[in-house]
């Protein structure tokens, strides 16, 4: 994996709670490549990650949701955790952005519970996606196709299972922006 991402901008969207490792690890792949990477949030000053369970590291927010400037960036990455997923879906803000950044056709790409805010959103519909199993239910019941793979493309749509996909997803996204 060689690709050039110089000039790419990519924003994680997170909320308190979000799993550290879905976010840490795209994000040390991406910048090799060449990428900015800007972490946006529900609120000014600092996000806490977790670790599965337990609470982790904090990590300085670049924009919030309401203020971010979506045409700068050309991916959305959508870490998971349970606590965060569960908030992020239910914040406009966050809607607003995912469903921007869709319309235009942008990558979004998501790993784990990550996938509830699509769900919220209206995005699932249509949809072939992963997710951490549990979320299968919920993608079916929003009119999305549910499949136990690693890494799944969609359209624009990159979606993931769990931390230990991680390598793969990374590989997907990079490409995906490199072309």
């Amino acid at each position: 994996m060689n690709a050039k991402l110089d000039g790419k901008r990519v924003a994680f969207l997170v909320t308190d709670g979000f799993e550290q490792v879905e976010l840490t690890g795209p994000r040390e792949a991406l910048e090799k490549h060449g990428a900015v990477v800007d972490i946006l949030g529900d609120k000014e000053g600092k996000v806490r990650g977790w670790n599965h369970d337990k609470p982790a590291d904090e990590f300085a927010v670049d924009a919030t949701f309401d203020n971010a400037q979506l045409d700068l960036y050309d991916a959305i990455v959508l870490p998971g955790g349970v606590q965060n997923s569960d908030t992020i879906r239910l914040i406009p803000g966050a809607q607003k952005l995912v469903k921007s950044h869709d319309a235009a056709g942008k990558p979004l790409a998501v790993i784990c519970h990550g996938a509830w805010l699509l769900v919220s959103a209206g995005l699932a519909q249509g949809k072939r996606m992963t997710s951490y199993q549990t979320l299968q239910d919920d993608i079916r019941n929003a009119g999305g196709t549910w499949v136990d793979e690693q890494v799944v493309v969609d359209g624009n749509l990159i979606t993931s299972r769990k931390p230990d996909d991680i390598p793969a997803f990374n590989e997907q996204l990079i490409n995906t922006l490199a072309r």
